[in-house]
């Protein structure tokens, strides 16, 4: 059901050494790059035509208009499941909580008497939210993209979600709802890399956007790289990972259904855990057998995920070796199931979210933890971060000195500029304080320099 890699007994490698030894899956966004091009450039010089024909060609579905109409969404949201409304309205509420506190404030710091550097954090004008709806059905994607940008404050927003032939063209009616419910009205029913163009070129129906985020496919994520330099986009997002750091005091019916849980995503997904326990390593291969067994989507998703190179239960001598491995693997999400997990949780580096103890699986920070579940894949949370109210921001600096705080330092930038053979850079200065031989030599002479 799922390989195995022993790395006990011999030394632990160093950096890329060590990465290149952990499973991961094959997501080559290059490969995708010039396949999504042509699309890309239809977009661009044929608007809603191409993303009606798009449509057509990749979703089964002719449109009569890429803009789904308010009414739907009204209707939508009238027809929802009431538990499914509560569900949703719950996930809402613990979101904003979270990301409420995320909000920056502008700050000022007086750098000398006279002269002062204001950091002001303003929103990005307009962003695109994508939500995906290829094998599932995502209203919970709605809410991470929404609610960080509404409370970022951005003015401006709308979503795309692909059209589904079984709903006469429009996105899935639980995408819709959960768009009213949150006060989104500019939807789209448009899907893959020609969503991503609609918001980066814009189109008869929907005005450019700066920005776009959400998960997607491997589509997807070769539109963003397409895009990048025009657009703003969160991350180019790939297959869903796990890693589960684990010991003896683990469960293994809560681990294997943890593996499971993000398995049933894609047959690309990731599940991997990281032990110094083979006993526990026994013991979950033999429970994954039985709730694979037990459970939907098992040979399109679950089985192939679980079979894929990119899935494995990784042998260690210990924990400090194991949080080395996961750091180097640098997971989507890692949960900690150890003694002591709240410790080893502490001392994790690399992870786009970190879930404590048996009683904080993935699947409570996928739905209603309060936290986002648009987070760095493929080894990215080395570096990157998952979204926030912070993404949908820019920090500007205000620059603000009068003449007797420039003229104190002024001849500091005249002497770099000269440093740097940047001449016209010091004339700037020079400009200000025409006659006056300390600025002008670039140096003090009181310093004797």
């Amino acid at each position: 059901m799922i390989s195995r890699i022993d790395l006990r007994g011999d030394a632990l490698p160093e950096g890329t050494a060590l990465r290149d030894l952990l499973p991961r899956a094959d997501f080559d966004v290059s490969a995708a790059l010039e396949k999504v091009r042509p699309i890309c450039e239809a977009v661009h010089h044929r608007g809603d035509a191409a993303l009606i024909d798009y449509a057509e060609k990749f979703d089964g579905v002719r449109l009569e208009a890429v803009r789904v109409p308010a009414q739907a969404l009204t209707d939508a949201l009238e027809r929802l499941d009431p538990a499914v409304r509560a569900a949703l309205e719950e996930s809402i509420r613990r979101a904003r909580l979270v990301h409420r506190a995320q909000r920056r404030t502008s700050h000022t710091t007086q750098v000398v008497q006279g002269g002062s550097v204001t950091e002001k954090w303003v929103p990005v004008e307009r962003v695109g939210l994508y939500a995906p709806g290829g094998r599932s059905v995502y209203p919970s994607s709605v809410i991470m993209n929404a609610v960080p940008a509404q409370e970022a404050g951005v003015p401006s927003m709308a979503l795309a979600s692909p059209p589904q032939r079984e709903f006469g063209g429009l996105p899935h009616p639980t995408i819709l709802a959960a768009c009213a419910l949150l006060g989104i009205d500019e939807v789209y029913a448009a899907g893959g890399a020609q969503a991503v163009a609609m918001f980066a070129h814009g189109t008869e129906s929907c005005a450019p956007t700066a920005m776009v985020t959400g998960p997607g496919n491997i589509w997807v994520a070769a539109a963003k790289r397409y895009f990048t330099g025009r657009i703003g986009i969160d991350t180019e997002a790939g297959p869903t990972e796990i890693a589960v750091l684990a010991d003896d005091t683990a469960d293994p019916v809560h681990v294997a259904a943890d593996l499971i849980s993000q398995a049933e995503h894609d047959p690309l997904a990731a599940a991997v855990l990281v032990t110094d326990s083979p006993a526990l390593a026994d013991a979950v291969e033999k429970e994954l057998e039985s709730q694979v067994a037990a459970t939907k989507h098992i040979e399109d998703r679950i089985v192939p995920a679980l079979r894929g190179r990119q899935s494995a239960i990784v042998l260690v001598d210990g924990v400090d070796e194991g949080l080395r491995v996961v750091d180097a693997y640098g997971a989507e999400h890692l949960e900690i199931q150890t003694a002591d997990a709240a410790a080893v949780a502490d001392r994790v580096r690399n992870a786009g979210a970190i879930f404590v103890g048996p009683w904080a699986p993935v699947s409570l920070g996928d739905y209603a933890a309060g936290s986002n579940h648009v987070l760095p894949t493929g080894g990215c949370a080395c570096h990157s971060s998952g979204l926030s109210v912070q993404s949908f921001l820019r920090g500007i600096h205000i620059v603000d000195y009068t003449r007797d705080a420039l003229a104190d330092v002024a001849h500091h930038v005249v002497t770099l500029a000269e440093a740097e053979d940047l001449p016209a850079h010091g004339a700037a200065i020079k400009a200000r304080f025409p006659g006056d031989e300390q600025v002008s030599r670039g140096w003090k002479v009181s310093e004797g320099k």
